[in-house]
């Protein structure tokens, strides 16, 4: 079948944005154990970025006030943790 394509000509027409994103979501639709996966994954991330964040990472670089005291302040603090074992 010589000219004979597998993609209709309204698929074809669809931007390939949204045929990729209609991809992910035909698939996760399909998903049985992916689903419960995804969802203990995006707890995990939760619970790292909004509630254990703001204990483990203190800000530092708020007491600066422009761009350049923060770069210096980093810059030193890397030079010396690196010279000072």
């Amino acid at each position: 079948m010589k000219g004979y394509y597998f993609m209709t000509e309204a698929v074809k027409r669809q931007s390939v944005l949204w045929r990729i994103f209609r991809f992910y979501v035909d698939g996760f639709r399909s998903m049985s154990v992916g689903k419960t996966l995804w969802c203990i994954i995006i707890i995990k991330l939760f619970i790292m970025f909004c509630l254990l964040k703001p204990f483990f990472f203190p800000r530092y670089l708020e007491q600066f006030e422009t761009g350049s005291e923060k770069r210096d302040y980093v810059s030193s603090e890397l030079i010396n943790r690196a010279i000072i074992p």
